[in-house]
């Protein structure tokens, strides 16, 4: 019930204020940006959620800092840190291609990776005030997924440009 508050915020925020937005620019526009916000909404579960439902108690324990050492359980070999690496980098993945698909043929791989490493960086700093834990290893493998999505951006930029095109003919 805590995540469904959650969803159903997202759901009229997107209702409300960006599906007729985006539909007026056309369905390409409408497609990409859409992909983007679910794909952005999944994060926000993985990672934050629920927020709604957490608000009454957010200072309701201790703020612990972020882990600022680099792959401390790589180094300490603790626990499944090649999974989680590995899961880091695939969830910003999508944001890398994603990203620049709604920038029009405009996006850079700067931009792309600074937008990135701001989403991340506004994730780790808000898990400790919903009793998660935060890593300096996750905001520079959220990066490096960020920065591969890019590349398979870059390598796929034709066939999803030619794809937008004919959904703009439409």
């Amino acid at each position: 019930m805590k995540y469904f508050i959650d969803f159903a915020a997202l759901a009229l925020l997107y209702a409300r204020f960006f599906y007729r937005r985006w539909r007026r620019e056309g369905l390409d526009v409408l497609l990409v940006n859409t992909l983007l916000y679910v794909y952005l909404s999944l994060v926000l579960y993985v990672t934050l959620m629920p927020v709604i439902a957490s608000l009454p108690f957010l200072f309701n324990h201790p703020y612990s800092p972020m882990n600022l050492i680099p792959f401390v359980d790589v180094l300490a070999g603790r626990g499944d840190f090649l999974r989680q690496v590995l899961l880091n980098v695939i969830m910003t993945m999508p944001f890398g291609f994603l990203f620049p698909l709604t920038r029009d043929k405009r996006a850079k791989f700067g931009a792309t990776v600074f937008f990135c490493f701001l989403m991340s960086l506004g994730i780790e700093l808000l898990q400790p005030f919903f009793d998660r834990s935060s890593d300096i290893t996750d905001l520079i493998t959220n990066v490096i997924g960020g920065a591969l999505g890019y590349c398979l951006y870059v390598i796929f930029k034709p066939a999803a440009f030619w794809v937008l095109a004919r959904l703009k003919t439409r």
